[in-house]
């Protein structure tokens, strides 16, 4: 119990026993992934950049940076990937890892809640490791301070004692390079950004790149998919390989208990009726976003905080999880007094739009 005290700290402990205790049923939709499937994730994740499905203006600038870093000898520079979550940003982190050939060591802003902690990580990095930290912008500004000598010259100052005694120590490292992956760029620090040699977002991706990467995913897992069932998966993933690889786990779970194991189109639309996902990927917590605005605030335009609570939802839930995509597909506008439901987030709902649209 100490060592894991020891490594991961108090306040993450509460947070990981709290979220168990707390017993939330898992969301199809949702674009975060529990610990289980982030394991399970890890067997469908490409190992090489031209494995990689999708994102190719982003591919062919990290192989030009890497290509050109072997040349040079060198390790590639700092990366900053950024965009919602489940796009790839931990499977590119890994890929240019292993086009490298180094060594890649994974962390969290959360989880670094002491300058010890990165002290430990950053001086057990070999010449070209790479050192990825998730959801950087939740990191600790006294630890990002730490990390700016790091990141510009391989060394890290540690202070030593207290008072007037107090001493800094400068410790050398090897050169390395830190991938920061984040969904909230603008909470990022402006110096801390430009130490960041590259920097690339994520787009959401087009249908016929998620029905590569659901075939992929049915080839690994050893499942009979039709290609119908295929096209229709990847119409209501939400453009987002993590969903379209959950949606491919329980459609194949109802197909081995509700029919003889193979994927086709009937047993698709059944297993997403079941799962109350309709024809552009909306969940119900989508749909009670979009009606509650229609209906208790006439459309909008409403605060986010005034949304959240009106669903039960948090503010960050709806912002991070829910927001991206219904702006995506035209469901939903924000405007300088609040978010307001779109003309087409009324039909879909099958309501009638107002005569003069508040947008």
């Amino acid at each position: 119990m100490i060592a894991v005290v020891a490594s991961y700290g108090w306040q993450t402990i509460n947070n990981m026993i709290q979220r168990e205790e707390t017993n939330v049923p898992e969301r199809i939709t949702a674009t975060d992934a529990p610990s289980e499937e982030r394991e399970f994730e890890m067997g469908l994740r490409p190992q090489k950049l031209n494995e990689f499905i999708g994102q190719d203006d982003l591919k062919e600038n990290l192989s030009i940076f890497i290509e050109a870093a072997k040349k040079r000898n060198e390790p590639i520079e700092h990366v900053m990937l950024y965009g919602n979550p489940g796009l790839g940003k931990t499977t590119l982190a890994h890929i240019i890892a292993n086009e490298m050939g180094s060594q890649i060591r994974i962390t969290s802003g959360p989880a670094l809640e002491r300058v010890g902690d990165l002290a430990a990580i950053l001086s057990n990095l070999g010449r070209g490791d790479v050192l990825f930290i998730d959801e950087i912008h939740r990191m600790n500004k006294t630890i990002e301070e730490v990390l700016y000598p790091a990141m510009e010259d391989y060394a890290l100052d540690i202070i030593v004692g207290k008072g007037p005694t107090a001493r800094t120590l400068r410790l050398n490292l090897e050169r390395f390079t830190l991938i920061g992956a984040t969904t909230r760029l603008s909470l990022l620090s402006g110096p801390l950004r430009d130490r960041f040699g590259v920097t690339h977002h994520l787009n959401f991706y087009e249908e016929q790149d998620i029905e590569k990467i659901l075939a992929r995913s049915a080839a690994i897992l050893k499942v009979e998919i039709d290609p119908q069932a295929t096209n229709l998966l990847a119409s209501r993933a939400r453009r987002t390989p993590r969903i379209a690889n959950r949606l491919l786990r329980r459609v194949r779970d109802f197909a081995q208990v509700r029919g003889n194991g193979r994927v086709d189109e009937k047993q698709c639309h059944a297993a997403l009726k079941m799962l109350d996902i309709d024809q552009v990927g909306l969940d119900q917590t989508d749909r009670r976003i979009l009606a509650t605005i229609i209906e208790k605030f006439n459309g909008g335009p409403v605060g986010l905080s005034t949304i959240a609570a009106a669903t039960q939802e948090e503010i960050e839930t709806v912002e991070e999880v829910h927001e991206p995509y219904l702006i995506q597909v035209g469901f939903l506008a924000r405007t300088p007094r609040g978010r307001v439901v779109t003309p087409h987030g009324y039909k879909h709902l099958s309501i009638d739009p107002p005569i003069q649209p508040l947008l």
